[in-house]
């Protein structure tokens, strides 16, 4: 489900291949991507580039797979760590929609270089179901508050234009763009970079929520109106919610 590549001895490519399912994420998938990037930097890369084959780059969590399962969160939670405290930079080469759990994968990486096509959205209110802390702080972070705001509370997506005018994207461009990109960066001081990514994630993302923001999350979960998303999708209708 993912296909690796080297150019050279510094840049390796990841590229999500489940095109049957637009990337979505599974756990055997987040299992893969995280052991790809330990990987890498086993390997001495000094850049890894995350991109998706065909016209999406992630839709999100396979909602028709294991997502609802135990031990999916776990496992998407460490590919996000993994990629987050990886010592060298992530480049995501988003070459089509980021949807959730997409999303939060091109919020893990460190720089993203987005195409014309591409859009990013957090539907999770749509489902029933909450983001963590990590990803709105992260979101906020990046674009600011107010922007975050329409993103999780409007359920809004952001396009290319306005993701490079907040800071979300880094370039407008293709795969070949970000590859030349990683090639430049590959040739920058390792430990300068790996210090440097060290102090930009120092940014309180990763603070312990708080018992109420952990229920709350919790409760979006084992909601009434989660299994209703759940139902209205199998049966293509809208959700009705009841706040239950």
């Amino acid at each position: 489900m993912i296909g690796i590549s080297r150019d050279g001895d510094v840049v390796v490519t990841m590229k999500l291949q489940r095109t049957e399912r637009r990337n979505a994420l599974n756990t055997e998938l987040c299992v893969q991507l995280r052991e790809g990037i330990e990987q890498a930097v086993e390997d001495d890369a000094r850049v890894v580039v995350l991109t998706g084959e065909g016209s999406a780059f992630c839709a999100g969590a396979d909602l028709s797979g294991d997502v609802y399962a135990e031990g999916f969160l776990d496992s998407l939670t460490e590919m996000l760590t993994t990629i987050e405290g990886a010592p060298i930079p992530v480049i995501a080469a988003v070459n089509g929609p980021a949807i959730g759990a997409g999303t939060q994968l091109a919020l893990a990486s460190d720089l993203r270089v987005v195409a014309p096509e591409a859009r990013f959205a957090v539907p999770a209110a749509r489902l029933g179901i909450s983001v963590d802390r990590w990803t709105v702080r992260r979101m906020a972070t990046l674009i600011g508050g107010g922007a975050a705001r329409s993103v999780f509370l409007a359920a809004e997506s952001i396009h290319p234009d306005e993701a490079l005018a907040r800071g979300l994207a880094n370039r407008i461009g293709d795969l070949g763009a970000a590859q030349a990109w990683a090639q430049e960066i590959a040739t920058l001081a390792p430990l300068s970079l790996r210090a440097m990514k060290l102090f930009l994630n120092d940014d309180h993302t990763r603070d312990e929520p708080s018992p109420e923001q952990m229920s709350a999350l919790a409760d979006a979960w084992l909601s009434e109106d989660a299994q209703e998303a759940r139902a209205a999708r199998a049966e293509k209708r809208d959700p009705v919610f009841r706040g239950k």
